[in-house]
Order: C-alpha cells, then sequence, then structure tokens
C-alpha cells in the first residue's frame, strides 16, 4: 500500500481525513468511524475512552454524549481534547487535537431522533459514570422508561447532547517497512489557512 507523499495529498486535511475515513469504510473496518477520546482534568490528569464520530466537517468533529458523564464534566472544564483514529488493516492513523464546544440544542435534538429507541431510552436510564448498585438497576429503570414512553416519541434529554471538536492539529501516520513511517502534520495558522510539515517516524 502506497505512503504519504506531502506532495500528492489534499491540502485541505478535512478532505484528507475524509478520503481515509471512507477507505475504512470501504475496506469494512468495523466501526471505522470509532476513536480515542483524550480528555485531562484541569489540573492534568488524562483520561481516554472511545467514543464514535457523528460528523465531520470544516467546523470540526462531533461526538455526543451526557453532558453529566466524567468526560463531559472534563471537557466543560478544560475545553481541549485529542481524538486518534486507527485502522490497522490499513496501516493509517489520525491524530486531532484542538479545542471543544458543545453543539447547539437544536444539533442534539436532530441527532439524537435519528438514534435507535434503546439508545434513546438508553440515555435517559443510564446516569453515566455513577455508581450503581448493579445492572438490574440500570434494567429496571429501562423498562419503567419504555413503559412510559410506551405511546409516543422519546423526548431529547436535556443532560444529553454533543461536542464538537474544532481541530487545530491534525496529523496523518501511514505505517511503512522498517518502522520508517509517513506522518504529514497539518497545522491551522491564525489566518486560518493550514501548514503542511513532514514529521519524522
Amino acid at each position: 500500500m502506497s505512503g504519504l507523499d506531502e506532495q500528492e495529498i489534499d491540502r485541505d486535511p478535512i478532505r484528507q481525513f475524509q478520503i481515509w475515513l471512507d477507505d475504512a469504510i470501504a475496506a469494512n473496518i468495523p466501526l471505522a468511524e470509532a476513536m480515542t477520546l483524550a480528555t485531562a482534568t484541569p489540573d492534568g490528569r488524562p483520561a481516554a475512552r472511545m467514543v464514535l464520530l457523528k460528523q465531520v466537517d470544516h467546523n470540526g468533529f462531533v461526538f455526543f454524549t451526557n453532558y453529566r458523564s466524567a468526560k463531559a464534566r472534563q471537557l466543560d472544564a478544560n475545553p481541549h481534547a485529542a481524538l486518534v483514529f486507527y485502522w490497522n488493516l490499513l496501516e493509517r492513523q489520525v491524530r486531532v487535537e484542538g479545542s471543544v464546544v458543545r453543539t447547539s440544542a437544536e444539533e442534539s435534538r436532530e441527532y439524537f431522533q435519528t438514534r435507535p429507541r434503546e439508545s434513546q431510552i438508553g440515555a435517559w436510564a443510564s446516569e453515566q459514570s455513577e455508581v450503581i448498585a448493579g445492572r438490574d438497576v440500570l434494567e429496571q429503570r429501562a423498562q419503567e422508561l419504555e413503559t412510559l414512553y410506551c405511546d409516543r416519541d422519546v423526548d431529547c434529554p436535556e443532560h444529553w447532547g454533543g461536542y464538537r471538536l474544532k481541530p487545530e492539529r491534525i496529523e496523518f501516520w501511514k505505517g511503512r517497512i522498517g518502522r520508517l513511517h509517513d506522518r504529514i502534520l497539518y497545522e491551522l495558522t491564525s489566518d486560518g489557512t493550514w501548514t503542511i510539515s513532514r514529521l519524522a517516524p
């Protein structure tokens, strides 16, 4: 599989990312949209977990969560984060760093209505990141909500919604023989344009 040539890649990192994401989907990589989300507390303690990318465009990378969760509390206190996509079969990785803002309530509601009903119920049933006595607590709460919403649409919780990471650095990595990998870094300048550099592996 070919490497990365800074003379041939798209000058726009979002377009280049979309090309790679489309390639991963075409290669039937399971959950090609899965990404590691790394956050940190105000005192610098890091945390990371897997989430799903739900939208990407020139405004940023969007994912959704419970606004009361540990990740949300960290993002609200320290609105900077990093993402990592890794497509092993293609020997490709993308790292994204930037600032984070919440999506609008309207955007969150619109996406919530596209989710499977079970996931909508789950958003209400789970007090994400909180300690619970056992799984039966979760299942009982979900059953109560199924009964409550049996004859109507599930409302979007006010404590649930999206975040948009607005990229400032995007690095594309391509595995090569002898660990002489290709690394191409895009950095956003103050005038809104992107510079492109090659990094040593």
